[in-house]
């Protein structure tokens, strides 16, 4: 049984229980074994995390120690999995830029706050994860972000939607929905999910399942991948050997 865990608060105005409630019961669903935490002393315990298979950060606006980010990055590095969305991962500690660099974005401005009416525009790269999720609307925060160019971007919405100082310059496709590693860990980033009534949304609400289990499968790879690297050495030195 794969093992996950969830670890909310920070900015009440996200609803992090509510979402963090919404994210247990999908991984739930999915045979997962759940620990649920409203402090970021679960991060305290390196060797706890570094066991996990998938870490789910729902934390707005918050300071991390240097120590528990780095505990963080750590397990990823090994392969444990993490995601999220919209500022519970990607608005979550806007002091620590090593936190920015794993997850792959920070926010910086939602034009128009909330309610905006936008389109989210499924892109099929080389990566099939939204294979068969359809472009779809949604009225929130659009969120407007500093992207890592390392990452494969699954989803974007058009700029500017809204006036305002950025909308004289050429529109933009923002990344919505995006993956990157960490080491041999797997990253996964959705920027939807202002509140929980737009994460139940059913697209959004698929999009983070089909992410979380991404992203817990990505120690079994890299474990299959070691295993499989050492076999070939192993082989190659027995070649050399006669």
């Amino acid at each position: 049984m794969k093992r996950a865990l969830i670890v909310w608060g920070g900015w009440l105005g996200h609803e992090p229980k509510e979402v963090a409630d919404i994210f247990h019961e999908v991984l739930g669903e999915q045979g997962f074994e759940v620990e649920v935490s409203d402090t970021l002393d679960a991060f305290n315990d390196k060797e706890k995390l570094l066991a996990l298979d998938l870490i789910v950060p729902v934390w707005t606006m918050g300071k991390i120690s240097k120590e528990q980010a780095g505990n963080v990055s750590a397990a990823v590095q090994s392969g444990v999995g993490i995601a999220g969305c919209h500022g519970g991962m990607c608005d979550a500690f806007r002091d620590n830029v090593d936190w920015q660099f794993m997850t792959g974005g920070q926010w910086v401005a939602h034009p128009g706050n909330d309610g905006v009416e936008y389109a989210v525009n499924i892109k099929y790269s080389s990566s099939s994860l939204l294979e068969g999720i359809e472009d779809f609307d949604v009225r929130s925060e659009q969120y407007y972000l500093h992207v890592d160019p390392a990452v494969e971007v699954l989803a974007t919405t058009r700029f500017p939607v809204v006036q305002g100082p950025h909308s004289l310059n050429k529109a933009v496709d923002m990344p919505v929905v995006w993956t990157k590693r960490w080491g041999v860990g797997r990253v996964f980033y959705c920027s939807l999910g202002h509140k929980a009534n737009i994460v139940e949304m059913p697209p959004v609400k698929e999009i983070m399942r089909r992410g979380f289990a991404w992203c817990a499968e990505g120690k079994t790879a890299a474990e299959a991948s070691r295993r499989q690297q050492a076999a070939k050495a192993a082989y190659t030195g027995m070649g050399d050997s006669q």
